[in-house]
């Protein structure tokens, strides 16, 4: 059973709702048939993915955001569904998600994203992005260095995390040194939106 769209989905994905649902019914269709998603994922699609992804959007600012290892489209596909005035570079190394991101993007119309087949230490873009996203990726002593020189001055990181972020923050201290990162800290989102809040680092290149 996929689960019910909540009644959250209105208010954080306003004008743009309509979409965000055609984007969750296709991944609920043809998700675990392509490995973007396992069978236990379906009775929380919306809670734990879909407005889980959605609520750094208001975090975006204008320019271009690269979404690395972008998968089955969480985050990037569901933020460019709830910013679509904000551009963005979707990386993924896999052939066969980099064909679901692109088939999927067309199909939703959506116009302001691209996609790129790399791993992120290997990207090259012909500008630095404003931001880059990552979720379910690496740690951040890989995660950091392998997006830092994706980044101008100024660029800033924002990456999704689980309950143990602190640790991960004190494990990177050599990695974000050397990155030049600064104002680090560490935001919790969606508290009474979701049942387990979003934690999000994010930092900005010095």
């Amino acid at each position: 059973m996929v689960e019910s769209e909540p009644a959250e989905a209105e208010p954080v994905f306003g004008a743009q709702l309509e979409l965000a649902r055609r984007y969750t019914a296709d991944l609920a269709r043809r998700g675990e048939e392509l490995g973007l998603i396992g069978p236990l994922e379906l009775p929380r699609l919306w809670t734990r993915h879909i407005l889980n992804c959605a609520l750094i959007a208001p975090l975006l600012r204008p320019g271009t955001v690269g979404d690395i290892g972008s998968g089955a489209g969480l985050p990037g596909l569901v933020l460019a569904i709830a910013r679509p005035d904000v551009q963005f570079t979707l990386i993924e190394p896999m052939e066969r998600r980099v064909d679901w991101l692109v088939a999927e993007s067309r199909e939703l119309g959506l116009t302001n994203v691209a996609i790129l087949r790399a791993r992120a230490e290997e990207a090259r873009l012909p500008e630095p992005l404003t931001q880059v996203t990552a979720r379910a990726v690496t740690a951040l002593t890989k995660l950091i260095p392998a997006t830092v020189h994706l980044l101008g001055p100024g660029g800033e990181m924002l990456f999704y995390k689980g309950a143990r972020v602190a640790e991960e923050v004190a494990a990177a201290a050599k990695q974000i040194r050397k990155a030049r990162l600064r104002g680090v800290e560490v935001l919790e989102l969606g508290a009474g939106i979701v049942p387990e809040v979003t934690r999000v680092f994010r930092a900005t290149v010095d």
